[in-house]
């Protein structure tokens, strides 16, 4: 694997980053994650949008567009995979040993890993744990990752692949890399974005092309929904089978139907 880091493609054992990088030392950064086909992203220019939005979010300068579309370019041209997930990482650069940042300027970092296909479906868990919608961070795609981690961990240990957050006022949220979407009565309804919940890319392209639409759900929806599916970069659209010990229909018929719809619109254009 080769890796961009700040300017240059290094080989990955070469591929390094200060230890006092602010990233590292407090999750001061933000990160996209990136479908690649046959070496060619998907969505780019809206996930860069979000990049840009995150880091603004967190005070950090917004990064030079043209320097990681540059970034993004070589090293998928470095690192040929048929299904590929682009990471790249931005981040306060070089600073001090606690929440004060330096001033040797931002990190910056583009890799690539080849992925499989995910799963046609997927089983969930609703976590003990809450998304604050009030924080300083709700809706920014940070570094600072670990709640997910512990949420995502506690899914396997339930047989599931993902974790389900509500949030403070016990309304439903977000996966841990995902968003949800719930089927009730024939509508395809997901949270607003005042919920907490990140503004997934692919969720923003399910809501523009499946006639779906933002409601305010309390966590319990998850109870009697008729059909559940997650949206996410690498997901596409998956259906739930299981939340919690409910068994769902997966994909159910309207769920098919939108797996449908997306893939089709999807090749139709790489960058909607």
């Amino acid at each position: 694997m080769r890796i961009w880091v700040n300017g240059a493609l290094r080989e990955s054992t070469e591929a390094i980053v200060s230890v006092l990088d602010h990233g590292m030392t407090v999750g001061d950064g933000v990160f996209e994650t990136v479908k690649a086909v046959d070496g060619t992203p998907f969505a780019l220019g809206r996930h860069l949008d979000r990049l840009e939005r995150s880091a603004r979010g967190l005070g950090l300068p917004a990064p030079e567009r043209e320097l990681v579309q540059r970034a993004c370019a070589e090293v998928l041209a470095a690192n040929p995979a048929k299904l590929g997930r682009l990471r790249i990482t931005y981040t306060g650069g070089l600073g001090p040993l606690g929440s004060d940042r330096g001033d040797s300027g931002p990190s910056l970092i583009v890799a690539l890993g080849e992925v499989a296909h995910r799963a046609d479906t997927a089983a969930v868990v609703t976590v003990p744990w809450t998304r604050n919608e009030h924080s300083a961070v709700a809706g920014l795609k940070t570094t600072s990752y670990a709640e997910n981690v512990v949420a995502l961990a506690r899914a396997h240990q339930y047989g599931a692949s993902e974790a389900i957050f509500g949030n403070t006022a016990g309304r439903l949220c977000e996966g841990t890399g995902s968003n949800v979407f719930v089927v009730l009565d024939g509508r395809i309804l997901t949270p607003p974005l005042t919920s907490g919940c990140l503004a997934g890319v692919t969720r923003a392209l399910a809501l523009q092309w499946l006639d779906a639409e933002e409601a305010d759900l309390p966590l319990s929806v998850l109870e009697e929904a008729d059909e559940v599916f997650l949206t996410g970069t690498l997901r596409d659209i998956q259906g739930v089978s299981r939340v919690d010990d409910r068994d769902l229909p997966a994909p159910g018929p309207v769920t098919a139907k939108a797996v449908a719809v997306f893939a089709e619109r999807a090749a139709a254009d790489l960058e909607p």
